[in-house]
């Protein structure tokens, strides 16, 4: 083995916290530009990001009830209602009681949230895709599955 790879597996195994801080910083940089591209979108409309993630999620788990929305976006159910209020008012989603239990409420996008999901997803999908494009497979791969164990926990 290489002194250059012995070294480059040594400080992968003993990761200072110079190089958590510059993860850390990468991870911002790159939710900020990712959530800057449908800023202008989002302004126009007068919402904002928290706007944003609800409708992501929503677009992403159709049916999704409140309780599963309050657990995944971890917010207080006070500052998620007046996001909701929001979007509803905007005729962005809409809001169905479940048929089995009166008690939960459904959220989807209306045809109108599915037009607006669908102008920011394409501010964005072009600089996911050329990142992704521009990395080998491998990586890729290996992107995901660290993501993954950011969002997983602390172990």
């Amino acid at each position: 083995m290489s002194i250059y790879l012995t070294k480059i597996m040594k400080d992968l195994l003993y990761l200072r916290d110079d190089q958590i801080k510059d993860c850390l910083q990468l991870l911002l940089y790159a939710y900020r530009e990712t959530l800057s591209d449908p800023a202008e979108i989002l302004k126009r409309n007068s919402l904002g990001n928290a706007h944003y993630r609800t409708l992501h999620l929503i677009e992403r788990n159709e049916g999704i009830s409140v309780n599963e929305l309050l657990i995944k976006l971890k917010v207080t159910k006070q500052s998620l209602n007046r996001v909701l209020r929001d979007l509803k008012k905007s005729k962005i989603i809409k809001q169905i009681r479940d048929q089995n239990d009166s008690r939960r409420k459904l959220l989807y996008l209306d045809q109108l949230g599915k037009k607006f999901y669908k102008e920011i997803f394409e501010t964005q999908k072009k600089r996911i895709f050329n990142a992704l494009k521009n990395s080998d497979s491998d990586s890729v791969i290996k992107f995901k599955e660290v993501l993954q164990k950011i969002i997983n926990g602390k172990k």
